[in-house]
């Protein structure tokens, strides 16, 4: 009998260790793709990381939760090719931004302001998605001068028939393996190679038959959203801010937001951000509002038709601007 357990324990070791070997080269992948393409400037408020992409007028691409100045590139990258200059920061504990002891919603927008003030840039159209949205948001309020459109995408914002904490866990066992894995970088890279459908509706909020549903563009889209969330460690200070704050996120004054905006979201996102676009679109001056019946959490199956609504919508934004004698800069 001792040759078989040797056997069996010879095995297991080998495994294990074939096993790290590959979530070691993941892992060295994923963090070479985040070399070279990102800066840092001082603000008053700490120094923020922040990418750029593309040529034309400036767009603040402001990522949603498990991202970076990496996911503001990428997931908002198609309006780069409609002929926008994107600037994407890393929002306060994500990368190589760090969390400033006690920083809010608001002092993050005040960073925004910073860093476009050290950039040479008076005035920006703002797009936020997901968690990104309501520090957006707070751009829009407290720095109005600064903010000609505001484009919010699947916004993790208030609403008062929004469930607090809304999440796509359908148990407190799902919700408390998700907010584990979102912890290691090695739990995490091995919950979405195992489990990868799981992850996508726990994470990403959308349901796996939509994907499935979508052409193969669209799913290789889903799958790098998804796996480009690694490192999560250098995320994690982010994430647990989001958690609160897109989870169960406070009111704002959106009578002051006096820009246009528009909220885009899809019904079926299991994060609930349907009822948050309704509430700010009604709610603020000029909003408009696009809902899609499906699509989940990643607007699955509709990524071109968005990004020209969108594209659309910040061209008669600001053609109506220059028509009013505001110009931009």
């Amino acid at each position: 009998m001792r040759y078989p357990v040797l056997f069996f324990l010879l095995l297991l070791v080998l495994s294990a260790a074939a096993l790290w070997l590959l979530f070691d080269r993941d892992m060295r992948e994923l963090k070479a793709r985040l070399h070279g393409r990102s800066q840092i400037v001082e603000t008053s408020i700490g120094p923020v990381e922040y990418g750029i992409a593309g040529d034309g007028h400036a767009v603040l691409a402001i990522h949603g939760s498990g991202g970076g100045f990496d996911q503001g590139l990428e997931f908002i990258g198609p309006l780069a090719e409609y002929g926008f200059r994107l600037i994407a920061p890393s929002r306060f504990g994500y990368l190589r931004t760090p969390a400033p002891e006690g920083f809010t919603l608001e002092s993050q927008a005040d960073a925004y302001a910073d860093l476009l003030e050290r950039l040479g840039v008076e005035k920006v159209v703002v797009l936020g998605g997901s968690a990104g949205a309501p520090s957006a948001m707070q751009f829009a309020i407290r720095h109005p001068q600064r903010c000609e459109a505001l484009v919010l995408l699947v916004p993790a914002s208030y609403a008062p028939d929004r469930r607090p904490n809304e999440s796509a866990a359908k148990s407190r066992f799902a919700e408390t393996v998700m907010m584990t894995a979102l912890r290691s970088d090695f739990l995490f890279w091995s919950a979405i190679r195992v489990a990868p459908d799981a992850m996508t509706r726990l994470i990403l909020a959308t349901e796996p038959a939509v994907v499935r549903g979508a052409d193969q563009e669209d799913q290789a889209r889903v799958r790098e959203v998804l796996r480009h969330i690694l490192p999560v460690s250098r995320r994690a200070k982010g994430l647990l801010f989001d958690s609160h704050t897109a989870g169960n996120p406070p009111p704002m004054d959106l009578e002051k937001i006096n820009c246009p905006v528009l909220a885009i979201s899809a019904e079926d996102d299991l994060y609930g951000t349907a009822a948050s676009a309704r509430y700010v679109a009604a709610s603020v001056q000029d909003g408009r509002l696009h809902l899609y019946r499906r699509g989940g959490h990643l607007l699955v199956g509709h990524d071109e038709h968005v990004w020209r609504t969108i594209s659309s919508f910040i061209a008669e934004a600001l053609a109506d601007k220059d028509a009013e004698g505001g110009g931009s800069s």
